[in-house]
């Protein structure tokens, strides 16, 4: 369900908590004659600001008469309102699930919906759907496979290009519209906690919140400038995105906040990383991350990644302390809710701190498995990749997958266009190494120039630098190659005409170079080639530690500027 991520405060301080402007009870939906179809036995879900009726196929949502500092549903009129923006919202990404508004009459104990008569209330109707096709349940059963997250990057990626930009009028997005909001997430100086024992970790995640508001101003501006603040879903975590027959469905937008929902897109690709790592996911959200951004090409987000990561985390803790306070609630239910808080603010803390970055090359001939290790790079030490394959298309306009039937050194192929691609490759690594993170450049590195180039430029950004070098045989290569090009189903277009060329044209990493380079065989078995790939991620991960900052500053090390 929407949880609230933080607009201005009112003035008054009894606003900061939530406020029932009548009892906090609905219309009593429960009985089936309520309906204007068959319902069944009905079941009653209560959020901390709505109510949620299953009766047979569908769904009813009521909304709480309640204002919160970051909603107010204090009136009739405004939670028709927000019952149509929400109705409106979810249509653009799950309009099978969303139906109609609907009036409630009669009184709060003999209700009816639809019915004649002056309105009481009103409802959100929608399509009902199995709970256990939840992602959050998928993930907890260990059932979110790789396919399922690559599937829910390219949606996700497909919504925010096809949804608007904010004008550059609007303040939405503005550098301090996202610190009005990041510091929404703190209690003001002196107000009491009601975990008194995390004082303290707040006011160092309020300081280095104040700081990256300040050191990111300039790029939050030059964001939004370019079209990165959209209409986005505003909620987007595990609980509100559905697999109705193995696809996935993002539900249940924010609609009542423009602000808090006219965001980057990097801060919605963030609440949901969080949300993976919250659950000891880390594979699946570095695998997000790393699908998202080969889906937009937005490495420049990176910038504000982090941020927006201990941003989410500290939206969720928020949002776990209002539970909390909620009237009437169990005691075990309030343990249980500042446990929650507890956890979310220690997630804040770890997302804060970034490893020291790294710079990777992948090495090998067409079919020797490269992008196959990298993923397991990728999700084995939380490494962002850039393919070759895939920015080179890009660069000229094409799909990932576009066949332009250009042979060696030909088209998008030639000298040139390989020149300009590498030259947007190592734009893409200093966004990467910038952020923190370590970069894994996938591309065929046959050539000792390109190779020199890239270790010239890990010296220059002094990061730790590694060459992963995949191995097979001609006879495998020449296999996989033919296979690979039969289906189609990849961004590589080297044929085996290709590959016979680079074996006849390939420059061998000289000695100096198996200095510094992990050698792989990968014509093993797979679960081997997982075992030596989770090795060299061992050791990444290991370089990347030894060079961590201590600190939580936004400045102990020079790549996290």
């Amino acid at each position: 369900m929407n949880e609230g991520g933080g607009a201005q405060r009112p003035r008054d301080a009894a606003a900061r908590s939530c406020i029932a402007v009548r009892p906090l009870c609905p219309p009593d939906l429960r009985d089936p004659a309520c309906y204007p179809h068959p319902a069944g036995p009905v079941e009653l879900i209560e959020t901390h600001i709505s109510w949620v009726f299953l009766a047979g196929e569908y769904a009813y949502k009521i909304k709480k008469p309640v204002r919160l500092p970051f909603l107010d549903f204090s009136t009739l009129a405004a939670r028709r309102h927000y019952c149509e923006e929400e109705l409106r919202l979810n249509r653009r990404t799950a309009p099978e699930l969303y139906l109609t508004v609907l009036p409630v009459s009669g009184s709060l104990a003999t209700p009816r919906i639809g019915g004649a008569g002056e309105a009481i209330e009103y409802v959100l109707k929608m399509r009902r759907f199995s709970r256990e096709t939840l992602a959050e349940r998928v993930a907890q059963r260990g059932q979110l496979s790789a396919s399922k997250v690559d599937a829910l990057a390219a949606l996700i990626a497909a919504f925010h290009a096809a949804i608007a930009a904010a004008p550059p009028v609007s303040g939405y997005g503005a550098p301090g519209a996202i610190a009005r909001c990041a510091l929404a997430n703190f209690e003001p100086p002196g107000e009491p906690h009601p975990d008194a024992g995390n004082s303290k970790r707040l006011r160092r995640l309020r300081t280095w919140t104040q700081a990256e508001c300040g050191r990111l101003a300039g790029i939050f501006a030059r964001r939004k400038h370019d079209g990165f603040v959209r209409e986005c879903h505003g909620d987007l975590h595990l609980g509100n995105i559905v697999f109705p027959g193995g696809r996935p469905l993002l539900f249940d937008c924010l609609e009542f906040s423009a602000e808090l929902r006219w965001i980057d897109v990097m801060s919605e690709v963030a609440f949901l990383a969080m949300d993976l790592l919250r659950h000891a996911l880390e594979a699946e959200a570095s695998r997000l991350i790393n699908a998202y951004l080969e889906a937009t090409g937005d490495y420049a987000g990176l910038a504000v990644l982090r941020f927006y990561l201990v941003y989410r985390a500290l939206v969720r803790a928020k949002i776990a302390r209002i539970r909390a306070a909620q009237p009437g609630i169990a005691a075990p239910a309030r343990g249980a809710a500042l446990a929650d808080r507890g956890r979310y603010i220690a997630l804040a803390e770890s997302l804060a701190v970034p490893a020291r970055a790294a710079l990777v090359l992948m090495h090998g001939l067409a079919g020797s498995g490269k992008t196959t290790v990298a993923q397991a790079l990728v999700e084995g030490a939380g490494a962002i990749r850039v393919r070759a394959d895939v920015e080179r298309k890009r660069l000229h306009g094409l799909p990932a997958r576009a066949r332009t039937r250009a042979g060696p050194y030909a088209g998008i192929y030639a000298r040139e266009a390989s020149r300009i691609t590498y030259d947007r490759l190592k734009r893409i690594v200093r966004d990467i190494v910038a952020s923190g993170h370590a970069a894994i450049v996938d591309a065929a590195f046959l050539w000792r120039a390109e190779r020199d180039a890239f270790r010239a430029l890990a010296r220059e950004l002094e990061v730790p630098f590694m060459i992963v070098s995949c191995r097979a045989s001609h006879a495998e290569l020449r296999r996989r190659v033919a296979k690979r090009e039969a289906a189609m189903n990849d961004a590589s277009e080297a044929d085996v005409a290709v590959l016979e060329n680079q074996i006849a044209t390939e420059e061998p990493l000289g000695q100096e170079e198996l200095a510094s380079a992990a050698l792989i065989n990968t014509g093993v078995s797979e679960a081997a080639l997982r075992g030596a790939a989770a090795g060299i991620a061992r050791r990444l991960r290991k370089t990347q530690t030894a060079h961590a900052p201590r600190s939580m500053s936004p400045r102990a090390s020079k790549h996290t500027e």
